[in-house]
């Protein structure tokens, strides 16, 4: 039962849809505003680490100062490719 997330291009409002049957239909419009102009977002992870060799690893971040404001880098333990 995946979690969709969505934008409303409007009123910039983000919103969650559980889809529980991918054979449901589902009207799409933004809660906030009424609006059917959405558009779908790449919604953020979560994991867990398993035991072995990066147990006790955690993530850490860095935060620089760029043109944009800020910038982070993430660094997630694990094999890397």
């Amino acid at each position: 039962m995946p979690i969709y997330e969505f934008k409303c291009l409007d009123c910039e409002e983000f919103i969650e849809l559980l889809i529980m049957n991918s054979k449901e239909q589902i009207e799409l419009k933004c809660p906030q505003c009424n609006s059917q102009e959405l558009e779908r977002v790449l919604s953020t992870a979560s994991y867990s680490m398993g035991s072995g060799s990066g147990k006790g690893q955690k993530v850490s971040s860095q935060t620089k100062t760029c043109s944009a404001g800020s910038c982070t880098t993430w660094d997630i333990p694990g094999p890397t490719r």
